[in-house]
Formats: structure tokens, C-alpha cells, sequence
């Protein structure tokens, strides 16, 4: 899983290890969402950022909003779902599976209510429209 990281990449080692003391795919779903989330962003391979945001969303279905606010979020747990399906979008959309792009878009776009009315749900929801014209 970690085997397609090089070596001198300081931001993936330390994913590496941090990933090791949660417990990987097994470790707490708000753990393991939140850093599959960020790893997937540092690949080079669209592939292995599809494979991690793929973590990130499996994590995010055993996220309940009781655990999003023992960890001090505001954010509910369906919050999380526009962002983590716009990136498998778009790594579909990288890959050429347009289909699987407009699924997980439409995925995305229905839970846009979740997401509150600030910089990160404007960046959400500008991602969205831009991939959405690219997908037209």
C-alpha cells in the first residue's frame, strides 16, 4: 500500500508513519478519513490518489455525527461527503472514466446542503462547478 512512495518524499514519510500509529484503514474512521484524505493528495499516480481517496470515503461511511463532535467539529459527517466524492471525480475524470466522474459529481452535488457557508465549502462547491463544466 505504502510501497509506491519514494523515499525522499519527507511529507509521504511522515503519512507513513502516522498512518502506521492510527492503525491504517483499521484505526479510528475520523483518523483514517482525514489522513487518506490529505496522502491522496501528495501522489503523483492518480491511481494511488484514487486508491486513497477510495480509503477516505470508506472511512467517512463509518463516521457518525456523535464522533464528528466528541472531535470538536462543527461539520457533520455527511459534510464530509461533497469534498471526498469531488476528488474521486476527479480522479476519475483523470483516468478518462467520465462515467464514474458524473456519479461521483452527482454524489457530491447532493450533499451540498452539508456544507456551511464559509471558505471551505466555497472552495467545495467552486470545485464542483468547475469540474462540472469540464464533464459538460
Amino acid at each position: 500500500m505504502l510501497s509506491s512512495w519514494r523515499t525522499g518524499s519527507v511529507p509521504r514519510l511522515l503519512f507513513a508513519e502516522i498512518w502506521a500509529e492510527i492503525g491504517g484503514e483499521r484505526g479510528d474512521p475520523l483518523h483514517v478519513c482525514v489522513l487518506a484524505h490529505a496522502i491522496a493528495d501528495v501522489q503523483d499516480d492518480v491511481r494511488e490518489e484514487l486508491a486513497w481517496d477510495q480509503r477516505a470515503l470508506a472511512a467517512a461511511d463509518r463516521l457518525t455525527d456523535a464522533r464528528m463532535a466528541q472531535a470538536g467539529l462543527t461539520l457533520t459527517a455527511g459534510g464530509l461527503y461533497p469534498s471526498l466524492h469531488l476528488n474521486l471525480a476527479d480522479c476519475y475524470r483523470k483516468l478518462g472514466d467520465l462515467d464514474q466522474a458524473r456519479e461521483h459529481l452527482r454524489h457530491a452535488r447532493a450533499g451540498i446542503g452539508a456544507l456551511a457557508d464559509d471558505d471551505c465549502g466555497r472552495l467545495i462547491r467552486d470545485g464542483l462547478a468547475r469540474l462540472a463544466q469540464e464533464l459538460a
